[in-house]
């Protein structure tokens, strides 16, 4: 299974980007998909993600500013970032989870950089 990301960049306090990621090969139906994101310094957090069957998951920081958006016939994914903050700088890495267990799969990581 391979993952490929786009998006990212630059942009200033309360402005917009958007990431998007598709995943390839063989996989579960019944899977989990989205982003995490990883700022200097610290751990790897979740930022949002949607399983295939619909079910949204995200982190307080990002309610109401990002949103999700899935294609799950194509096992793709897409991340709006609206009003965007210094705060959301980081690496943003997409993920496929399968729910059977059978796999966890990361994309390369595009960094998002939030500054004036």
């Amino acid at each position: 299974v391979q993952l490929q990301a786009s998006g990212g960049g630059l942009v200033q306090p309360g402005g917009s980007l958007r990431l998007s990621c598709a995943a390839s090969g063989s996989i579960s139906t019944i899977n989990d998909m989205g982003w995490y994101r990883q700022a200097p310094g610290k751990q790897r957090e979740l930022v949002i993600t949607m399983t295939s069957g619909g079910r949204a998951n995200f982190a307080y920081s990002v309610k109401g500013r990002f949103t999700i958006s899935r294609d799950s016939g194509k096992n793709a994914v897409s991340l709006q970032m609206n009003n965007l903050k210094p705060e959301d700088t980081a690496v943003y890495y997409c993920n496929l989870r399968e729910l059977d267990g059978s796999g966890n799969y990361w994309g390369q990581g595009t960094l998002v950089t939030v500054s004036s």
